[in-house]
């Protein structure tokens, strides 16, 4: 984690108040991995006392280059949208866990839903480079709202649900995930809290749906697993999850984004963002 001052070098309005700017930040670039995140603070303190996270959306390694994509909510954001070439961000980073994707794994299952595609979209580059194939399911309210698919590499498999059906299949974009499960070998997904939790449900029923044994080892030991939480395990999982909470420190000190684990509280913010789906208990409360 290193305090950076970056330079933004382009934003543009991707979707309705939705901005996808680049920034020069040579440091972050080169340690950055999918699923982090950076904690930006504006240089507009009228009334901002707290920074802002922002999943890192792309990396481009060879140019120091990295974006955010985001959408206007607040000052904070609303400043940033008005924000002009040359200008500067103080940016802590990169926090958090990344996702963990197992050595074995060659088909990978993305799944978005709206503002969730800033979480999974830098995954996207790190499978194909590792030569991985990449399936990416995205949902939104209506057509207006699909991210653009000029944004994604040519090699990425892109399917779209609208709730409205105004494009590609009509409801939501856990529909699709029957589809692909058995393709998969992992999937990984960002979006509200409702599709994460019924995509949870899905993959702790996925092997049974499929025929999968759990067989134990030769003399009746089992193979033992590695400690939950760690990358070990969570390279293991076939579902690991973006979760989006709102954040004060980011560095675990404030306990403002705790969630509700089944080992009991975590915080986002060091514990995650990135959880195996079997490390949240969902529908409790924190």
């Amino acid at each position: 984690m290193r305090l950076l001052d970056a330079e933004l070098i382009s934003s543009r309005e991707i979707l309705p108040a939705q901005w996808l700017q680049a920034y020069h930040a040579p440091s972050l670039a080169g340690s950055v991995r999918a699923g982090q995140f950076i904690h930006v603070r504006t240089p507009d303190y009228s009334g901002l006392v707290l920074r802002r996270p922002f999943s890192v959306n792309t990396v481009d390694r060879a140019t120091g280059t990295v974006t955010i994509h985001f959408r206007v909510t607040g000052k904070g954001t609303e400043w940033m949208s008005r924000a002009r070439q040359g200008e500067r961000l103080d940016i802590l980073g990169p926090l958090g866990r990344p996702f963990e994707v197992n050595p074995r794994t060659r088909h990978v299952l993305l799944v978005a839903g709206g503002l969730g595609m800033a979480g999974v979209r830098a995954l996207a580059d790190e499978a194909l480079e590792a030569g991985r194939r990449v399936t990416l399911l995205f949902g939104a309210a209506s057509a207006a709202e699909v991210y653009p698919t000029s944004l994604l590499p040519d090699e990425v498999e892109y399917v779209v649900a609208t709730d409205d059906g105004s494009l590609g299949h009509r409801g939501y974009v856990t529909d699709l995930v029957a589809d692909y499960e058995a393709w998969a070998d992992q999937a990984f997904a960002c979006g509200p809290e409702p599709m994460l939790a019924t995509l949870a449900r899905l993959a702790r029923g996925r092997d049974e749906r499929l025929g999968v044994a759990h067989l134990g080892r030769k003399g009746g030991r089992t193979r033992s697993s590695a400690a939950s939480g760690s990358a070990q395990a969570r390279r293991r999982a076939w579902l690991q999850v973006s979760m989006e909470q709102n954040m004060g420190c980011a560095v675990g000190a404030c306990l403002g984004c705790v969630i509700h684990g089944v080992d009991g509280p975590v915080r986002v913010c060091r514990e995650g963002p990135v959880f195996a789906a079997e490390e949240i208990a969902w529908g409790e409360p924190a």
